[in-house]
């Protein structure tokens, strides 16, 4: 059977060369297929205590935590979860996410009046503020909440809690998921630079770049800051025709071409387009269960080489930011890199194969070492930015 889903070795590097481009041209100008968004919160070395409100929301589930920091070591000492995705929030307005929202974070035990920063992990494309708040750019992961898009994500929501729960917040600061990841990582030492990456049901990277190297920024400090990519966004080549009718099914045709590629909110979509390319996703017939019932070593092998490719297309892209990375430091040698997400650490395989693609696509002399799995990593990331 044929692998449509095969990338050899000289389109992966040309993945990687070209995500590159598309990374230095968003470090250019505003509004590139590649944002390469600034984050104006540089990661304290200096939290000694103190507890912070840190949430998360990603694609699938909203996070709400109490984070304890004794002598610098951030401690989680609850987390309230509830699932906010697309489907639930279909027809949401503004206030109707916040009273989900808030409704979760009530019942938080250790919330109390000393609770006075929140850290936000707000997994969706948004441009940091200087004051660490972010404007909604767009939604993905077919979220559609019209009414928030161009609008401050945390002053508005800091107003709401203090409205309706009787608390007393002071100060948010809003992060990229991948940002988040970054921060948690940057506990780990003996490296040149870090990456953050995200790969579950979205992905994304963020990374420390040279602040005059951002050429839009027009500043000429050589200090490091961080960039959140919005990577997903990236359109790279080699998709197939399963990718393109993927994307007719989705309410933001023809944008988020790599994340639709890889991230767990569409590997299922793939697997039934490629078995099925011509009828409606959950058609499911009697005939169409027969052939699934006799077809199920075709559908490992499809289900592996989706697998497969996703990863390889993650290490190409990891690749990519590397490039960056060194060609705006000659010195670098040794990146560390934090990952998160559950297609990353669930998926058999998946992380040594992102490494294993990783050796090949490098630069000479440049490694990449992936952290072992660290919990928490978007709550701990966010309660590092309220304090920082």
């Amino acid at each position: 059977m044929e692998n449509i889903f095969e990338l050899t070795t000289k389109e992966l590097k040309t993945i990687s060369n070209r995500l590159q481009e598309k990374i230095e041209e968003g470090l250019e100008k505003n509004g590139m297929e590649i944002l390469s968004i600034p984050t104006y919160i540089t990661p304290s070395n200096n939290i000694l205590n103190g507890k912070v409100l840190a949430l998360d929301w990603g694609g699938t589930n909203f996070r709400a935590s109490i984070v304890e920091f004794k002598n610098g070591k951030p401690t989680v000492l609850e987390i309230k979860e509830k699932k906010i995705n697309a489907d639930i929030t279909k027809n949401f307005k503004q206030k109707d996410l916040f009273a989900v929202m808030a409704k979760v974070i009530s019942q938080l035990k250790n919330l109390d009046k000393t609770v006075t920063n929140i850290g936000y992990c707000f997994s969706y494309p948004a441009k940091c503020k200087t004051n660490g708040d972010a404007t909604l750019l767009h939604w993905a992961k077919e979220i559609d909440i019209p009414d928030m898009v161009g609008k401050p994500v945390g002053e508005p929501f800091v107003k709401y809690l203090n409205n309706h729960i009787n608390t007393n917040f002071k100060n948010i600061k809003v992060i990229n998921d991948t940002v988040a990841c970054l921060f948690a990582g940057l506990s780990k030492t003996g490296y040149d630079n870090y990456i953050g990456l995200i790969v579950g049901t979205g992905t994304n990277m963020a990374s420390l770049m040279r602040k005059d190297k951002i050429k839009k920024l027009g500043s000429n400090e050589s200090c490091l800051i961080p960039v959140n990519l919005e990577s997903g966004n990236f359109n790279p080549p080699y998709l197939t025709k399963i990718d393109n009718l993927v994307d007719e099914t989705t309410n933001n045709r023809g944008a988020q071409r790599f994340e639709k590629a890889v991230s767990g909110g569409y590997l299922g979509k793939i697997f039934v387009k490629n078995l099925y390319p011509k009828k409606v996703d959950y058609d499911f017939d009697s005939e169409i269960l027969s052939g699934l019932i006799n077809d199920s070593e075709n559908q490992i092998k499809t289900a592996k080489n989706i697998a497969d490719r996703s990863a390889k297309l993650v290490a190409a892209s990891i690749a990519g930011l590397a490039q960056v990375i060194v060609k705006q430091n000659k010195n670098t040698k040794k990146i560390g890199l934090a990952a998160d997400g559950s297609v990353f650490w669930k998926t058999p395989n998946y992380k040594n194969l992102v490494e294993a693609e990783l050796k090949i696509l490098l630069p000479n002399n440049v490694s990449i070492e992936v952290f072992d799995k660290t919990k928490d990593p978007n709550l701990i990331g966010a309660a590092i930015a309220a304090l920082s």
